[in-house]
């Protein structure tokens, strides 16, 4: 079981800005997002049980976060190419960012020594941020429930 990340950017600061490029090539930045609210969530790895558990909710629930006017992007060190096998293979309808430098992961806070069966990695955290239209960051999730991660994030 990973540890909860205690170092996680703080709620009502300016979210870092951000810039990288998804499965297709296509840049996104956080500019891209002003005046719209943005889940941005960080995972470890493509096609991993808790990772595709993670997506599929989140691609379960798409419409409701589109409903309230949510962006949803999708963060890991994978590749471009495995982003698009990942995609394909669950239809997901968001982007997926990849940071194979790590420079969006370490400016967000979600890379970092966890533990895994004993022994301490260094590793993406998985964590997810919720940003305002004025890109401040207004939740913070360091536990995130793979299987429910929308109910965590849509706190109807």
């Amino acid at each position: 079981m990973g540890k909860k990340n205690c170092t996680m950017l703080q709620i009502g600061t300016k979210a870092p800005y951000f810039e990288g490029y998804d499965e297709n090539g296509n840049k996104i930045t956080l500019t891209d997002f002003a005046g719209k609210k943005l889940v941005l969530y960080f995972y470890p790895k493509d096609s991993t049980p808790g990772c595709t558990a993670e997506a599929c909710d989140l691609r379960d629930n798409y419409e409701r976060f589109l409903a309230v006017g949510y962006a949803v992007v999708g963060v890991s060190r994978d590749t471009a190419v495995s982003h698009q096998r990942f995609k394909e293979k669950y239809q997901l309808p968001f982007p997926l960012i990849a940071d194979t430098d790590l420079t969006i992961l370490k400016a967000y806070e979600a890379w970092g020594t966890k533990k895994m069966y004993g022994r301490e990695t260094e590793g993406t955290l998985r964590t997810t941020y919720v940003i305002d239209e004025q890109g401040v960051i207004v939740d913070a999730i360091g536990k995130v429930d793979t299987k429910n991660h929308s109910a965590q994030l849509l706190k109807d």
